[in-house]
């Protein structure tokens, strides 16, 4: 057990995964927050999990676990903790959104309003960062450093 977090939490103290896992909480907790909590305008957590199953046609596990997700794994990669499995969890996240709503309006933003949907090249991005952040670990001043440490 002790291997594999040491594995899992290994990282190089550099500033750039850092940015990234800023970046992406500031970006994806505030949509987290709108699911959850029903900040920013959102529907909370009785009124996503309605829409979710019903509108959206979701088990009732997975629309709880896209809410979790955006908002705890949100804060798990700020903080750098686990970050390699969460940035893994939303990766998978990120590729259903684009699956399952996305893909059918094509590439593009709807920076017009001409259609009734978000095209996908936002989540493009965010699964590169994402990416990265597999690959890297999360970097400097993070919960992974000092829970490697621990379990070197």
């Amino acid at each position: 057990m002790r291997t594999l977090i040491n594995r899992i939490t290994a990282t190089e103290p550099r500033v750039s995964p850092l940015i990234l896992r800023v970046v992406f909480a500031i970006v994806l907790w505030p949509h987290g927050a709108q699911l959850l909590l029903g900040c920013f305008g959102g529907n909370g957590f009785s009124g996503t999990m309605q829409y979710f199953t019903t509108q959206a046609g979701l088990p009732s596990l997975i629309a709880f676990l896209v809410i979790f997700l955006e908002f705890f794994g949100s804060l798990l990669i700020l903080f750098g903790l686990f970050t390699r499995l969460v940035a893994l969890a939303s990766i998978i996240l990120f590729i259903g959104m684009i699956v399952t709503v996305h893909q059918q309006f094509g590439f593009f933003m709807n920076w017009y309003g001409s259609i009734k949907g978000e095209g996908y090249e936002y989540h493009l991005l965010v699964i590169g960062i994402l990416l990265s952040l597999v690959v890297s670990g999360a970097g400097k001043v993070s919960l992974d450093t000092l829970l490697h440490k621990k379990t070197k």
